[in-house]
């Protein structure tokens, strides 16, 4: 269970009680491309469908690999690979964390949660988003950001191949400190996948994802 706790918390880097936010202390003044942000608005604007396997790496070296994919708006999914047993969906505005392995369904809303941003149906990164930076580093363009009303809260940074423009990774700084990073793979912008797997409000769902493993 403690291990489970450790990847929910890391998932919950992506969907957890953690928001998109600042570090728990005061910011470090860091440069920001303007035109380099502006690229990154039309490609995330711009992004219907993905698929991709993730490697998620928490802070203590924990790690789990799965399958995500986004349709936008508002949809998302996380699947573990097994034995992990759980499961991230998003639709409607909210998001689902299903443990397969004791049927126990969690749900918050979207907007508490650090990748709700890339579920709005326009992605600003301005007014109730703050963009605290932008740096090249190891190939790729990265992007901190905070909830503009709540810096205490935790950091969300994205990272960005740039030609062509393709998110590959993300990082969640919450307000312990604690780090989680998930990077994608076999990424697949092209498939669209079929809505019924984010439609959790369906009782139909759980029959089908238990019949999954």
């Amino acid at each position: 269970m403690v291990r489970r706790r450790i990847l929910l918390r890391g998932l919950g880097g992506l969907a957890g009680a953690a928001v998109l936010a600042g570090t728990a202390g005061p910011a470090q003044a860091q440069s920001i491309d303007r035109a380099a942000l502006g690229r990154v608005e039309a490609y995330l604007n711009g992004l219907r469908t993905l698929r991709a396997r993730f490697l998620q790496v928490a802070q203590n070296g924990a790690s789990a690999q799965g399958t995500a994919w986004i349709s936008r708006p508002g949809r998302m999914r996380f699947d573990y690979d097994p034995p992990e047993p759980l499961l991230l969906v998003a639709s409607g505005g909210q998001v689902m964390m299903y443990d397969r392995e004791l049927r126990q369904p969690t749900t918050v809303p979207a907007s508490s949660t650090p990748l709700g941003l890339l579920l709005r149906p326009e992605i600003r990164l301005s007014g109730d988003i703050t963009v605290t930076g932008t740096a090249r580093q190891g190939g790729f363009l990265h992007v901190s950001l905070h909830r503009t009303g709540a810096p205490a809260e935790g950091r969300l940074t994205l990272s960005f191949e740039e030609n062509p423009m393709q998110l590959r990774q993300w990082t969640v700084l919450d307000a312990q400190a604690r780090e989680t990073r998930v990077t994608l793979y076999e990424v697949d912008t092209t498939t669209r996948p079929d809505n019924r797997i984010f439609d959790f409000n369906d009782p139909r769902f759980f029959e089908t994802e238990m019949q999954r493993r």
